[in-house]
């Protein structure tokens, strides 16, 4: 054999293993942009589930849903045909390199974190392959993940508060500046079964406040109880409150929530239709409906009725958005509101003037409890 034609043989075998490497490459390549495929899709549907069934969340289920089928749709510049036929899942290495217990979840809220951790790692993978040949599709991939870390953290900040509130039935509204007397009953009214209580304090000056809601907080938190601080989010982020209620003239809650340290339950204060509209835009944990009767607290405000309370109530639950029904309520008329469909109420004055607030407490409890379950 001339050396020519050696040459030739050489150049030809080099050129075969040349081709042979791309096709192997492009083969390894595509069964990456598989299995991250489906990853992405199946965490997106683990997150979706969440939204839809735990928060009850038309607006961060919608939102997943999206990120769901963008994705799928931007996926359609590789051929379906061609990916399945490059898996081989029994061939896989990776099936066999297990760690131990890898499905083992404590809650939902750490099936949800597991979700949200795979799937923006499976968007990181497809835009790194995918951009050796088609930059402008990484692009849309990398957008895809931007949007889904944005999606984490709403789901944390107004998903997982609302779902926190769901739980409430009774909500105790506590005022003044009597120290003493309001931390004493704070724990007479955790003991009678109060779900939430709030703690209105504006005739004290801010550290005497603070000091008080710090003593109030402590209280709430040994008895499983939420603690919401009212007006004030300052006071409730340094006292390490569950919430802060907030009035119409109180800071807006898209700065309040600038302020948070943690996930807070956020409340609003609505008196008739077109405040839970804009409300319901601003997407809080909780809503506050009334006054439904006249209450002694405010008696400058007009009662907004059980007319606006049931109408409130029917287009809360698409929302996921949770509800407390206010003003005047008592063990007299505490049914009327109950069967409009509340599930939560708030109380003030009928309980904290009783001679035996506790008591009361367990009284309205089991009406509203009652009710509910009926």
């Amino acid at each position: 054999m001339g050396r020519g034609q050696k040459i030739r043989r050489s150049f030809f075998a080099y050129c075969q293993h040349r081709h042979i490497i791309a096709i192997m490459t492009q083969k390894a390549a595509l069964r990456i942009i598989d299995a991250n495929f489906n990853r992405a899709r199946e965490a997106l549907r683990v997150v979706e589930e969440y939204c839809r069934f735990a928060l009850n969340s038309a607006h961060l289920s919608a939102r997943t849903k999206q990120i769901r089928h963008d994705l799928t749709h931007a996926l359609t510049a590789f051929d379906l045909k061609v990916l399945v036929t490059c898996r081989d899942t029994a061939g896989d290495v990776g099936t066999a390199s297990l760690i131990a217990d890898p499905l083992e979840r404590s809650d939902l809220e750490d099936c949800l974190r597991a979700g949200c951790k795979r799937l923006t790692e499976a968007l990181r993978t497809l835009s790194e392959i995918i951009q050796i040949d088609d930059p402008r599709l990484a692009k849309v991939i990398e957008a895809l993940r931007y949007q889904s870390y944005t999606l984490e953290k709403d789901i944390i900040l107004l998903g997982i508060p609302a779902q926190r509130f769901q739980s409430v039935r009774l909500y105790v509204l506590l005022g003044g500046d009597d120290r003493d007397g309001v931390l004493t009953l704070a724990e007479q009214c955790a003991r009678g079964g109060a779900d939430c209580l709030q703690l209105r304090a504006k005739e004290l000056c801010d550290r005497d406040w603070l000091n008080l809601a710090k003593e109030f907080v402590e209280i709430c938190r040994y008895h499983d109880v939420l603690s919401i601080i009212n007006d004030r989010t300052d006071i409730a982020v340094a006292s390490g409150a569950d919430g802060v209620h907030l009035g119409l003239e109180d800071l807006p809650i898209e700065d309040a929530r600038r302020l948070q340290l943690q996930p807070l339950i956020f409340g609003l204060t609505t008196h008739n239709h077109a405040e839970l509209s804009v409300a319901l835009k601003k997407i809080p944990s909780y809503v506050a409906l009334g006054p439904a009767f006249p209450t002694s607290t405010k008696p400058h405000l007009h009662p907004a009725g059980l007319a606006y309370v049931a109408e409130g109530l029917a287009g809360l639950p698409k929302e996921g958005v949770g509800h407390v029904v206010i003003g005047g309520i008592n063990a007299e008329n505490v049914r009327q509101v109950c069967a409009l469909g509340a599930t939560a109420i708030a109380v003030g004055a009928h309980i904290t003037t009783s001679r035996h607030p506790k008591e009361a407490c367990m009284r309205l409890k089991a009406s509203v409890v009652s009710a509910a379950s009926s």
